[in-house]
């Protein structure tokens, strides 16, 4: 695709103008044989918070195999029923708090010449927007979202999380896998997102640990974390990660971002200091003094796990958390840390003039220029003038040039259907404000660069083995969902055993009407292609109904630990399966990470395997 040419910054490739983000141009593909199967189903969907009693009851999912009787495999997508209730939150005014910047975290030592730091997780109470009254919420160090890691690369750092946690929680438990009683209800174990790790220190699922460490998950080795920050300048984020509650643990606070950086990003000139803003965009429900509220099912349907929800989708957006909140900017370039912390929404993003209130002008605003994602830089910046699509998980990088724009307002919109990309549950479709109403501090020196750190592109020849991973849904008799699963149940045995060092292509076939974002821990992958297939025929076969197609200019030979997996379609990923440099191996040694789907619902309920990384 021809580059185009800015005065103000050089060449930058422009993404497709057709797509919202440049993802590919197949919704008529997709949706000329996914129906929705709306309606109807769950029997009533209800908000409940603390002070319910947690059932004694077990997962009536079976623990191998695919299905069992009563249950079928639900082709067209789970049935997902729209919420006809809103909160208390979706009527505030918006725009009236400014963006709060998370702190930066500092080490209180050092453990073998490596600095060392101490965060610990506790209940307090902070104001999400100035009309509600504080809210309860669990956070790092007391903080939502919790502080932010500044390291380097090839500068390890040593951590270690405390739980300072009541031992009941403040929202409803659902009985599914690895949550039952006598399973402590309470548990936590920290995952740094997209950071190439040990197992010890990934935060493996059954790796939780309760309140003072009194008690431990099966596969717990330690309290300290080491993370070597032996890749790319990136952004990336830490969040819970406990079998089963990770949804619900989450909701509560329980994230924060953790940024590495890099020679190669210090030569770059970008827009640095206070003019480089993570943004942390998420979705809840709020009750009107302010208590979060998070939707559970009734047990009208026996099959379905009780208080379980497939997905949710709340009708107000936080950012950083604060609700619909301003940021005021100078008129020239900042750079956004983009992250979409959300259970399970996308966000379609445009940036559009609007009055101070809010209410539109009808003309878009400075386009959106992305120059990396979820590892780290892209090989060329994109400019993306239909706006960005993000799906859980991911993030992405961005400038916005507002110099041509002083004493002008913008809102960031967000239009993505829920769930994505066709259903029709609730869209807030605000989500931010930026305000150029202050005054230059001082010439705007940086710049944005024609060309960015390589990244290699990973030869498919390459590649020693070719693994399938299909993406179910199941339903019981009664048509409602029961559970999503990568090929089969987490308690299956392993059956992805890539060697240490080699390179593998994972065939994602998604046989469900919803996209999922897909997030392998350990590696940074290269997207491949994504090819629509035949429903109809499969499992039997395999068949194509339409040629490969690339991916967009911002995913191109770019460094991806999240991949968007479209409905219908095979998704081609690419990784190279290295330990942290400097690993001793042993012949037939196992290193066991995970790899599952970000809806934190689907991932909660069984959408989540595990695999080795074998010596």
């Amino acid at each position: 695709m021809p580059d185009s040419h800015d005065e103000r910054t050089g060449p930058v490739s422009e993404g497709p103008h057709d797509q919202s983000d440049g993802t590919l141009d197949q919704k008529e593909i997709r949706r000329r044989k996914f129906l929705k199967i709306m309606g109807g189903g769950l029997g009533g969907i209800v908000a409940l918070g603390a002070g319910i009693s947690r059932f004694l009851a077990k997962p009536i999912h079976a623990q191998s195999g695919q299905s069992h009787a009563g249950m079928r495999m639900a082709r067209y997508g789970m049935k997902h029923r729209r919420h006809d209730w809103t909160s208390h939150s979706g009527t505030l005014p918006k725009f009236v708090d400014a963006l709060p910047i998370p702190a930066t975290i500092a080490p209180v030592g050092s453990v073998r010449g490596v600095p060392f730091f101490e965060v610990t997780m506790r209940e307090f109470r902070q104001k999400l927007h100035r009309d509600l009254r504080a809210t309860t919420l669990w956070g790092y160090n007391g903080m939502y979202p919790g502080p932010t890691f500044e390291t380097r690369r090839g500068h390890p750092i040593a951590v270690r999380w405390r739980n300072n946690l009541p031992t009941k929680h403040i929202l409803q438990i659902a009985p599914l896998h690895g949550a039952e009683l006598p399973t402590p209800e309470v548990r936590t174990v920290v995952h740094v997102h997209g950071l190439k790790v040990l197992p010890d220190s990934d935060g493996y699922p059954e790796s939780w640990f309760t309140n003072g460490f009194a008690q431990k998950g099966p596969t717990f080795t330690g309290e300290i974390y080491h993370y070597p920050n032996d890749q790319a300048a990136t952004g990336l984020w830490y969040h819970d990660h406990a079998l089963g509650i990770t949804r619900l643990n989450l909701y509560t606070g329980l994230e924060g971002f953790y940024f590495v950086r890099d020679d190669d990003e210090d030569h770059l000139n970008l827009p640095k200091g206070p003019y480089e803003v993570p943004l942390m965009i998420q979705d809840r429900l709020l009750d009107p003094d302010g208590s979060l509220q998070y939707p559970v099912s009734d047990n009208s349907d026996p099959e379905v796990p009780l208080y379980w929800v497939p997905e949710f989708f709340g009708d107000t957006v936080l950012v950083n958390g604060k609700i619909w909140p301003h940021l005021e900017v100078e008129p020239r370039k900042y750079r956004f840390r983009i992250l979409n912390g959300s259970n399970a929404r996308f966000y379609h993003l445009t940036l559009n003039e609007c009055r101070w209130d809010g209410d539109r002008l009808g003309s878009p605003g400075p386009d959106l220029i992305q120059i990396g994602t979820d590892g780290g830089f892209l090989p060329a910046p994109v400019r993306l003038p239909v706006g960005l699509t993000i799906a859980p998980a991911e993030r992405c990088d961005v400038i916005i040039d507002f110099s041509d724009a002083e004493g002008m307002f913008f809102c960031l919109n967000n239009d993505a259907k829920a769930p994505f990309p066709d259903g029709d549950d609730v869209v807030p479709g605000d989500v931010m404000m930026f305000k150029v109403t202050k005054r230059l501090r001082g010439r705007d020196t940086s710049s944005v660069p024609s060309r960015l750190p390589a990244t290699r592109a990973l030869n498919p020849s390459s590649a020693s083995q070719v693994r399938d991973l299909v993406l179910i849904e199941n339903a019981s008799a009664l048509d409602n969902p029961i559970e999503g699963l990568i090929t089969s149940h987490w308690t299956a045995p392993v059956t992805e055993t890539p060697q240490a060092g080699a390179t593998e292509i994972w065939r994602i076939i998604n046989t469900t009407g919803d996209a999922h974002p897909i997030h392998v821990h350990l590696v940074q992958f290269q997207i491949l292609d994504r090819r629509p297939f035949d429903l109809d025929l499969y499992p039997g076969q395999l068949t194509f109904t339409g040629p490969a197609v690339r991916p967009p200019n911002n995913e191109r030979r770019a460094r991806k630990d999240t991949v968007q997996a479209f409905p219908g379609e095979v998704t081609r990923i690419i990784a190279k399966f290295d330990l942290p440099t400097g690993t001793r191996v042993r012949t037939g040694q196992t290193f066991r990470y995970v790899l599952h789907c970000h809806i934190l619902e689907h991932e909660d309920n069984d959408m989540m395997r595990p695999y080795d990384v074998v010596g």
